[in-house]
This record gives structure tokens, sequence and C-alpha cells, in this order.
């Protein structure tokens, strides 16, 4: 890939370079090998940038804290942080595209722009914790820097690339791996119970392979010398080891031990073999006897990330609901009623009233299925929400995918991360898709204080089937899976997906085609073909968007703006 090999390129160089610099610093940090313009507008880059994304009240001490920080980390004058703050609490929006113009003209970013994105990424990963809200910063700013999101991915894994490969080279392997397992068992109770901390107050998890020779060697080329020394401390260790969850085992070493309400089966599949800085977990809807009869089944050309997960949960009764689905589909009630149906929901005349006495003779073969499996997919979003909130995946962002039933679990699981504290910056994007929950906005409204970056409501006016088994669950209307959700802010992205879905079923048989109509990276559409996201674009604050538009951006994201500057 083209993005790649600029950066081994530009990597390459760099032991050259710490040669010929003699006593100099090898690596040092791109942001502080700025100019002082180019350090102070990329500081200000930063912080408007912060205020677009977050520009909460609850957001405020985060927005602080992390301009505080990053003025230090560009070694920039005290003297300048009232300024850096001000940014970052919503002034000087107008002034965006004059800093992003100053920091791309410094001789350091001309040849190689991307080092503004390792700076970011440095930053962001320094006491290890990959906060959601940062790398949603990162994408933003790259995008204002004409950087693809590609190149973010390539460094990410180029972190993770260049550790496993130093442990296949480093001669001390064994027996470091000998003494980490040694001090694994000795610590093993206190890491169960949090107890165990280090410099700096991290707690320690230490995960196979990267251990401190590991990451000194074969993280400096990424993250400067001086952050490599810092990783190869005891302190760097567990940076490392907590970006990842306690003793590397991640969300497949979590397993329901015992019963938890009602909830009879809790377990996380792997979909990827990969490790990454940022995971995805898809959750399915439903199942149903045949190629659809297992969990991972929809998700087969998922490749949002390199480290995918999905959720077995509840299967008797997903299978039973799936059957259920599938035989009033197939059924003499689809042959009487189904065109019927179409007209009554797009009518929007949707009442008891209206539905055939056909169809509500059969009732019970869905309803009772589809009740359990109602109630047990909030419980299931409940408790995912305190499996995430307990860090069990790491110190990492989280993007969570599911349609019909499990996007209600995904969405129970933020209205739950919602009222609890520390619940922000774990979440970065979410797609819901077919959801059987309220389409109220207000109802929605709390889950923007959990999500960082998008909030995708995939839709389809034409689904009769939701329709029908969510009418007496609840007395309202208003269904998210039918309708777009008219929530003012700028997370909020609302996709018509009803020229791809012809019905509820579809949300599984045509999964592929869906994933790539909102957006999300599948292994038939790399990113060359999708380009950055378009939570960062302006037009991306547009409430609502069809199958036909892209949701993930563009080529040239400044295209439009000159194009209307020259009219």
């Amino acid at each position: 890939m083209a993005a790649e090999e600029k950066w081994k390129g530009w990597a390459s160089k760099q032991p050259e370079e710490a040669e010929q610099g003699g006593e100099r610093e090898p690596c040092m940090l791109p942001g502080r090998q700025l100019g002082e313009p180019g350090r102070f507008a990329y500081g200000a880059l930063c912080g408007i940038s912060l205020a677009w994304l977050f520009p909460e009240n609850d957001q405020s001490s985060f927005r602080t804290e992390f301009i505080k920080g990053f003025v230090k980390w560009l070694d920039l004058p005290d003297a300048v942080l009232p300024a850096m703050t001000a940014f970052a609490d919503g002034l000087g929006g107008e002034g965006t595209e004059t800093f992003a113009e100053i920091l791309l003209k410094d001789p350091i970013l001309k040849e190689n722009p991307l080092l503004i994105t390792q700076d970011l990424l440095s930053f962001s990963l320094q006491d290890g914790s990959y906060d959601a809200r940062a790398r949603v910063l990162i994408c933003r700013v790259s995008w204002l820097l004409r950087i693809p999101l590609e190149d973010l991915e390539v460094l990410e894994e180029s972190l993770l690339e260049s550790l496993k490969e130093q442990k296949e080279e480093e001669s001390e392997t064994a027996e470091v791996s000998r003494k980490k397992k040694e001090r694994r068992k000795k610590l093993k109770r206190y890491l169960l119970i949090g107890l165990a901390t280090v410099g700096g107050g991290t707690v320690i998890g230490l995960t196979g392979g990267l251990a401190a020779p590991l990451v000194a060697a074969g993280a400096a080329t990424i993250i400067g010398s001086a952050g490599a020394a810092a990783l190869g401390s005891t302190a760097g260790i567990a940076v490392m080891a907590s970006l990842f969850g306690a003793a590397g085992a991640g969300l497949t070493g979590y397993k329901m031990k015992k019963r938890v309400g009602a909830i009879e089966e809790f377990e996380f599949l792997p979909l990827t073999e990969g490790k990454q800085l940022h995971i995805t977990i898809a959750i399915t809807g439903w199942l149903c006897t045949g190629k659809y009869g297992s969990f991972t089944a929809p998700w087969s050309s998922l490749l949002h990330s390199s480290e995918q997960y999905c959720l077995a949960w509840e299967s008797k009764y997903l299978m039973e609901l799936g059957n259920a689905l599938d035989s009033l589909l197939n059924g003499f009630v689809n042959m009487m009623a189904q065109e019927a149906l179409k007209f009554t929901v797009l009518s929007g005349i949707v009442t008891a009233l209206t539905w055939p006495a056909s169809l509500l003779t059969v009732a019970s073969v869905i309803d009772n299925p589809w009740g359990v499996c109602l109630h047990r997919s909030a419980e299931v979003g409940k408790h995912l929400a305190h499996i995430l909130l307990s860090r069990q995946q790491g110190q990492r962002p989280v993007t969570l995918i599911g349609f019909s039933l499990g996007a209600r679990v995904i969405y129970f699981c933020l209205q739950e991360m919602a009222q609890e504290k520390d619940s922000q910056g774990i979440i970065e994007d979410v797609v819901l898709l077919g959801a059987p929950v309220e389409g109220e906005a207000k109802h929605w409204k709390a889950l923007t204080r959990v999500v960082s970056g998008r909030i995708i409501n995939g839709f389809c006016r034409g689904d009769w089937l939701l329709s029908f088994v969510y009418r007496t669950s609840s007395v309202q209307l208003n269904v998210a899976g039918l309708q777009p959700v008219d929530l003012d802010d700028r997370r909020m992205v609302n996709m018509d997906l009803s020229s791809v879905v012809n019905g509820h079923l579809d949300y599984m048989k045509q999964m592929d085609t869906i994933l790539k109509a909102v957006g999300i990276k599948t292994k038939e559409c790399q990113p060359e073909e999708k380009g950055s996201g378009s939570l960062f674009f302006p037009q991306a604050r547009k409430s609502q968007r069809t199958a036909g538009s892209e949701v993930r951006g563009e080529e040239n994201p400044r295209k439009e703006e000159d194009e209307a500057g020259g009219e």
C-alpha cells in the first residue's frame, strides 16, 4: 500500500539521521522538531478541534487536561497556555484553515505531513490509555491536514508489527519470557483485584510479547527514543500492557462464570486473529437454522479492525426467534398480506386496526420469542456495559456494530454506560441497524455522552416485519429501525437503507452490502476506496443520508471548500 511504503521509507531514514546527529537525541519527538510558529499552530489546531468535537460541559475537564499536557509535550512556553485553553473552550474556530496552512508550511512537514499523526498517536499512548476521544481527535486533525484515515491505521499497525518483529530477533526473549512468567505468578492475585501498581499508578498486566527490550528497540522509530526509553522501563511494560487488558487475554479471556440475572449465555468469539490499538465488537440480532446458524456468519466480510470480536449471547432464544421470523415471512401470511402491509407501513398508518386478520391469528408464533429476546437483549446490553467499563478489553477505543436485537443490545449498553462515572473515552463509533428501540431524539441524547465518534442509525422505512413485531412492545409508533432519529448533534448520522434492505431479514442476508453502504470497511472494500471518515466533513452534520451516499468521505477533504470559494 502506498501509505505503508511512504511510512516505511521515512522510518528507515531515522537510524541514519540519528547516527549523523552525534550527541543529539535520536528520533526527537516530531512535534518538538517544528518551528515555534508551527508548534503554536499545531497546538491551536488541536484545541479548536477539541472544542468542535467535544463542546459539552461534561467534556471540559478532558479538553483542559489534554491541552495542558499537549503544551508541555510540544515544549511551548507556559505563556501560551491561556490562549490554547481558550481555543479548547471554543474560541478561534474561524482560524482553523489558517493554522492548518501554517502547520503544513513548516519545513519538517513538507516531506511527510504524517509526522503530525505520528506525534498525536505518541502523545495519546504515553500513559498506556488510548482514549476514544483522542483517536477521534487524531482523525479530525489528520483530515484537516489532508492525511487519509488509512495512514493512522498503518501507524497503529506498524507499532504492533515492530514489536512482533523485534520479539523474533531478540536473543534475550527466552529469558525475559521466563522471568515474565515468574513475575506473573507472583502478581496474579493482585492483578485480579487491581491492586498491583507501578510508577505513576498504572496497573500492571503483563502481556505476551511486549517485554521491555522488545518495546525499547522496536518502538523507537514509531514514538521516538524518548518514548521508547520510557516504554523500555518497568512502567513502560505496564503502559503497553494496560492497552491490551490484564494478562493480554482481553475479551477472549472473559466468559461468564455464573448466571447474571436472566442471562444464560454471554461470550466473546474472535472474528480475526490479529491485534490492534482499536477493536470492533459485532452483535448478531437472531439466529436461524442453516447458513446463518452461527453468531459469526453475518460478519464474514467485516474488516473494520485487525482485532474483531462477535458477542455470543442467548443462542437458544435467538434461534427460536429466527426460526419464527423465517416462518412468518415465508408462510402463507407472507403471500396473503405482505403487499397490504407494505402499503400500510409506508403510508404511516401503523395501528392494531390496520393489521390483516390473517396475520393477527398467527401473531402468537412470533410474539412470545420476540418478547423474551426483547427483554434479554436489554439485560445483555447492560452486562456488556459493565464489561467495557471494567476495561476487560484494555485501554483501547471500541466500535460496536449490531443489527436488529443486536442493535438493541448496543442501545441499552450505551444507556447503561451513560449512567456510570468514567464512561467517556471508551466507545469510538456505534452502528445500529434496524434497531427495535425508541426513535425519539430525547432517548438518544444520553448516547452522545458516551460515544466519541459517530452514532449511525441505519433504518428501512418499509420494514413491515419490524413494525409488526414491535407493535405490542411499545405504545409509541417511533421506532429507530423505521425512521431517522432527529437528534441535533454532530455525532448523529442517519442512513436510509430502504434501497438496500427489502425486509428485516435482509439485515443478516445483505450485511456485506449494508456495511459498505454505511461506510464500514469490508474485506472487499479497502480503505483506499473510502478515504477519510465523514464525521470530519462539514456536510456530515446533515441528519440524514441515503445508502447511495458515502459516509466515509472523499479523496480530497478540501475539494468542496475550494470549489465553494471559487464561485
